[in-house]
């Protein structure tokens, strides 16, 4: 027969079962005596189910049967049509081309599709697929230190930006022609199996290694088949396999010997613990007996405790942002199923606004595939990001620690178990806030394993022997490691997986507080970080996670409106700001007007973007609808900049622009003493005609003298350009004081929990000197 297994027919089963019933026997004393470990091949026996060739015969020998009375043999026409195949396949050659041929179907059906998370249907491969980098260099080997992955750290503490550390990327297809043996590592999500099921689909159309068999056997199916049947042999398992196809085993053999068999092996660490050590060594001999064949392994990294002789290690590097680019348009047209035209604008759009600064942080979840297409499903639903991020981060956590392996009905190990999905959020929180409060986004394995032992220890029924707890913290580490939620960054350096992962878990600590005394406590501590830029999105993922707000709100303003209470020269800053506000027409929030003058005030002494971006964040009306006053204020203050920014490098073309820069008459019609000021301003401008010498000649002589006037002028007519004098303590006061109240109404936008009423009055007393916010809060 070809095949190395046999199952018994209809007629035979009843045969089997009234021999062993004549010799009352049970299903385990039939297994040891025909040398079996367990009565699963017994039981496959007796309900019809293939097993091995040999046990096959030796349970119908013990019950006195011949074998070939009870086994459903293949039907003889087909039996002679193989064997006339096989005698016509002139090499070795020929019997690949046929097997592969007779396979292509199974590997179609194994390889062609793949299922995203979230999405209802299969989704063909090929639509999908993005060509994949790999790094020659595994991460968690590297020689650096925390200095090192220091410098990675974006200046804005947004993200992790490796391309700062020289990691070389090559093409993932270009190892797999160049190495024989390929160990390939990836953090969850990143494309393993896809990437494998690609190069079998490559294989399979004749693309890459067309002279190679492909078999792709996912090594959790092939561990439960070994389980039940007590085999753990890989090379029955293969020759199962081609055996199907109608070859023999000696040409099984011929082919192994040959090295013609492209093996491709997936998700070493979905072998259950129990079989880990048999099957790895299975895995071993047979590698190294038939190693003329081309294997692939994949296997999460953190997980990989055993070293395949002879394989050459790699890692699936993170998109770029070109292959983002890629799989985002592959995602919205055929993945959404969008018309092509609304996929592709649809794409356009998410790309688009995946590159503006307030999104930095999703740009960094979305270079692992399983985590764009969160983002993606995300942005489908509303063709935008959302403002609040927190439902975003939970979701991705709860992908990586629970829903991915739940759905691909992978079981970890035995001491992780033992922890719920809270408790694991609990721990990853508890190592968060610890971390980011030192100013650590990379730390040693010996402090992590630390905050883990510490954890263990106040759960209940905690074992707390040193050697139990070393040992499951070392264990709890490597599968929060394969969770790809700490990653080990260089040798016994590790890091959360993303910086916002982190600062969401640091935020998660304060908010799930057991009591509303230490809540208070945690909210007190936040508040006393205000000034520090690295806090910031601590503060509005805090304020969009907490039940009731309103506690962190006003612990914000008061802290603010502390910063400047005492100083006599700020308040009077303060007291011009406000009568400022008060003297023009506005249809806007009084609020946001004072919000508009502070940034434009401030401009010159604080070195402040010139935008509109606080005041927006309070009345978004301001972005299409300036009030005549507003419009003149922001181009006289616009000119005033410009004359200042001339005697350092005088030039005709900035003489020209600082001209058309001054307000025309028709805008200041209304305002008769300031046009006429402006106008002879302007006519002691140098004309063009003069030439740049005579240019350079006058702005040296009279053009400070001109810009003094024209700030004395914009002072007198309209209230502005101030020249405030600030010591170096007031201007560093006043950009904290500047970037805490940007940051209380980011707070503000970024929950949906907090009452109308405390909104109005923290809107009220924004931006006041204090004796003003005095008289409203005695006034509430």
């Amino acid at each position: 027969m070809a095949g190395r297994s046999l199952k018994a027919s209809t007629v035979g089963i009843e045969k089997a079962k009234r021999a062993f019933k004549v010799r009352e026997w049970t299903q385990e004393y039939l297994a040891s005596e025909v040398g079996l470990e367990t009565r699963q091949s017994i039981w496959k026996f007796f309900t019809g189910k293939p097993i091995e060739r040999q046990n096959f015969m030796e349970i119908c020998f013990q019950l006195g049967l011949d074998w070939q009375d009870i086994a459903q043999l293949p039907d003889q026409r087909l039996l002679t049509e193989n064997n006339q195949t096989w005698e016509n396949c002139q090499d070795v050659e020929s019997l690949v081309q046929m097997l592969r041929s007779r396979r292509s179907d199974k590997i179609q059906s194994q390889c062609a599709t793949t299922r995203l998370l979230d999405i209802p249907q299969p989704i063909q491969l090929e639509e999908i697929y993005v060509d994949t980098n790999i790094l020659n260099n595994i991460t968690s080997r590297r020689w650096l230190d925390i200095l090192d992955l220091q410098e990675s750290i974006t200046e804005e503490f947004d993200c992790f930006d490796f391309n700062q550390l020289y990691q070389e990327r090559v093409s993932a297809i270009q190892a797999v022609i160049t190495y024989s043996k390929l160990m390939v590592l990836g953090k969850p999500g990143s494309g393993k199996t896809t990437f494998l099921k690609y190069i079998a689909m490559q294989c399979n159309q004749s693309k890459l290694l067309s002279d190679r068999i492909p078999i792709f056997i996912r090594l959790k199916n092939f561990a439960e088949d070994a389980k039940e049947t007590g085999n753990y042999s890989l090379l029955n398992y293969i020759s199962q396999e081609l055996a199907d196809c109608g070859a023999s085993d000696q040409e099984i053999q011929t082919l192994l010997v040959d090295g013609r068999m492209l093996i491709l092996l997936d998700g070493l660490d979905e072998i259950p613990e129990d079989d880990n050590a048999k099957i790895i060594s299975k895995m071993a001999i047979f590698t190294e007996k038939y190693y003329k064949n081309k294997f692939i392994i994949t296997c999460r990294i953190g997980y990989q405790h055993y070293r395949f002789e002879e394989f050459s290690d790699v890692e699936i590097a993170d998109f770029d942002f070109s292959q983002i680019e890629a799989f985002v348009q592959n995602w919205f047209v055929s993945v959404s199923k969008n018309s092509l035209e609304e996929g592709k604008a649809l794409a356009c759009q998410f790309v688009q606004k995946l590159q503006l600064l307030e999104n930095k942080q999703i740009r960094e979840l979305a270079v692992k595939p399983l985590l764009l297409n969160l983002v993606c499903c995300v942005f489908q639903a509303r063709s935008d990001f959302p403002v609040r991020k927190v439902e975003l981060y939970k979701q991705g956590l709860e992908i990586l620690l629970n829903r991915r392996d739940k759905v691909r009905n992978i079981k970890r190990n035995e001491i992780y178990l033992h922890l719920s999905l809270p408790q694991k959020l609990e721990l990853l929180s508890q190592i968060a806030a610890i971390t980011f409060k030192q100013g650590h986004y990379f730390f040693t394995q010996s402090n992590v394993q630390q905050y883990i032992t510490d954890y263990l220890c106040n759960l209940p029924m905690a074992q707390t022997e040193p050697e139990v707890l070393q040992f499951n913290s070392e264990a709890v580490l490597k599968l929060l490691e394969i969770h790809g939620l700490l990653i080990e960054q260089a040798r016994g350096i590790y890091s959360f997986s993303h910086i916002a992962f982190q600062e969401y878990l640091t935020a998660k600590n304060i908010v799930t507080s057991p009591n509303p005394q230490i809540l208070e406590k945690k909210l007190i501590d936040l508040v006393s970080h205000l000034t520090e830029p690295r806090w910031r999105k601590i503060f509005l993922l805090t304020a969009g996670m907490l039940d009731n707000p309103s506690c962190l709100l006003q612990f914000i303003k008061q802290d603010i409106d502390q910063l400047v209470a005492f100083d006599k020269q700020l308040q009077k800053f303060f007291n011009w700001l406000n009568d400022k506000s008060l003297s023009v027409q506005f249809t806007h929030k009084r609020v946001a007007i004072r919000a508009f003058y502070l940034t434009l005030e401030l401009l010159d002494n604080l070195n402040l973007i010139n935008d509109l971006a606080f005041s927006l964040g309070i009345d978004l009306r301001l972005t299409s609808n300036l009030t005549p006053d507003l419009a003149l204020d922001i181009a006289l203050q616009c000119a005033l900049q410009l004359s200042l920014a001339l005697p350092y490098e005088p030039s005709l073309d900035r003489v020209l622009a600082l001209s058309f820069a001054l307000p025309d008459d028709r805008t200041l019609a209304s305002n008769p003493e300031l046009q006429s000021s402006l106008q002879k301003l302007k006519e002691q401008l140098p004309t063009p005609v003069q030439g740049r010498e005579k240019l350079k000649e006058w702005w040296n002589a009279n053009g400070q003298t001109w810009a003094n006037e024209l700030r004395l002028v914009i002072v007198r007519c309209r209230n502005i350009g101030h020249q405030w004098q600030f010591s170096e303590q007031h201007k560093q006061i006043l950009k904290q004081y500047y970037t805490a109240n940007h940051l209380l109404i980011d707070c503000l936008k970024s929950t949906c929990q907090i009452t109308p009423t405390l909104t109005e009055t923290i809107l009220a007393t924004l931006l006041l000197p204090t004796p003003k916010i005095l008289m409203r809060y005695s006034s509430i």
